[in-house]
């Protein structure tokens, strides 16, 4: 199972200083990280269950793109560039909602059908003669795999989605996340850090025994990490023997069933898959979910999410969804705060740098997957903002 990165051992003389503090700084590598890290890989936009009918849409904004996913009339799910072909306004303004049968721009009424094609421009006579194709709205590049919609907004180095997530599609698989349904829709939250410290606190589970106390109680001596192999990590951990000294662990263990549809390896797990560069999904027993962070700006992140219950849920099963929820609530609480304090040194000129533990192997694989696309974050010394692009390009030349 999962031999791909359960295989991979960590080096003897493995480097273990992670980026350089500049790197969480700078608006000019931010640049860089938009351009050819987030809007080349691929992206999790939402669950199919989310538009489950025709005319179902949800809206994907990220770092100045705006994508439109929505089910058409014959049940088809799509993905467009929210924007008229007219003068770019907006098409769709809510998060969420339902069309019933065309997208109508609200700027000047131009009317586009669900495949995206053009119905028609308001005043058309005012206009040569449309292409109904070519002035239909551009479409995202989308895949859907397992139940989840993928998003890529420009080409880039990663496979396709069913290729990139292989290694771990068996297990992964188990948990049947095309069948599951929304427990409360996506969330959206803001914080003030570097999307990196996010990505870096989340990316190792060492501070878990002194830094979660319900985690540790419910599996902490069981827990631990696989790095990012080729984009993809797992962490992986079963319920401790004596679990439940806190209240809302002894209460989740207690009412937790064993699903049938699951292996007996997972149904007491709680399992994690790292999508590079900033996407993880989450099981447990009760709950398929999923949540990334997107750069606001070197110093602000979105955190984005969205957890799913299973379609037939038993009522202990539902209990237990909501006490893992607030064991996940109070873990994301203490997370936040763990970023902030380590995005802080990143400015402080008395922090020489990470020196990472053989447990923290996860912040070095996915900090190593932005060195192999940015080689300019390897320079200790920040090059000039006007010079980082091309001193990035010249250091990919030469290899």
């Amino acid at each position: 199972m999962n031999e791909m990165l359960r295989d991979t051992a960590i080096p003897n003389d493995w480097d273990r200083s992670g980026l350089p503090g500049w790197c969480y700084h700078s608006e000019a590598l931010l640049e860089l990280e938009r351009t050819k890290v987030f809007l080349t890989h691929w992206q999790i936009a939402a669950h199919v269950s989310d538009i489950p009918e025709p005319g179902n849409y949800h809206t994907f904004d990220v770092l100045g793109e705006r994508a439109l996913i929505l089910r058409d009339g014959e049940g088809q799910v799509r993905a467009f560039h929210n924007v008229c072909r007219h003068r770019g306004s907006r098409l769709v303004a809510d998060e969420t909602g339902t069309c019933r049968n065309a997208l109508v721009c609200p700027f000047h009424g131009w009317v586009y059908n669900l495949d995206g094609t053009l119905r028609g421009a308001a005043r058309p006579n005012t206009f040569p003669e449309l292409d109904k194709v070519e002035y239909g709205l551009p479409a995202i590049e989308m895949e859907i795999w397992q139940g989840f919609v993928f998003l890529r907004f420009r080409p880039g180095p990663q496979p396709s989605v069913a290729e990139l997530m292989a290694p771990v599609a068996e297990e992964f698989g188990h948990y049947m996340a095309e069948n599951v349904m929304p427990a409360g829709g996506i969330w959206t939250q803001e914080s003030d850090v570097n999307w990196k410290s996010v990505r870096d606190v989340d990316n190792e589970g060492y501070h878990v025994a002194m830094a979660h106390p319900a985690l540790q109680d419910l599996y902490g001596s069981t827990y631990y990490d696989e790095p990012f192999v080729n984009g993809v990590s797992r962490s992986f951990a079963t319920y401790n023997p004596h679990a439940g000294r806190r209240w809302s662990v002894r209460q989740y263990v207690n009412i937790c069933e064993a699903p049938p549809h699951l292996p007996e390896h997972l149904q007491k797990a709680w399992v994690y898959y790292g999508v590079f560069p900033n996407g993880v999904f989450a099981f447990t027993p009760e709950t398929v979910q999923f949540y990334q962070e997107f750069p606001v700006s070197t110093g602000k992140t979105l955190l984005r999410g969205a957890i799913y219950k299973l379609k037939n849920e038993t009522r202990r099963q539902k209990l237990g969804r909501y006490l893992a929820y607030r064991i996940d609530r109070d873990t994301m609480e203490e997370d936040v705060q763990l970023t902030v304090w380590s995005n802080e040194a990143m400015l402080s000129e008395n922090f020489s740098g990470f020196f990472l533990s053989d447990l923290e192997y996860g912040v070095r694989s996915h900090h190593d997957h932005l060195r192999k696309i940015l080689p300019v974050v390897n320079l200790a010394e920040r090059p000039s903002e006007k010079e980082m692009a091309s001193v990035n390009q010249k250091m990919l030349a030469q290899g």
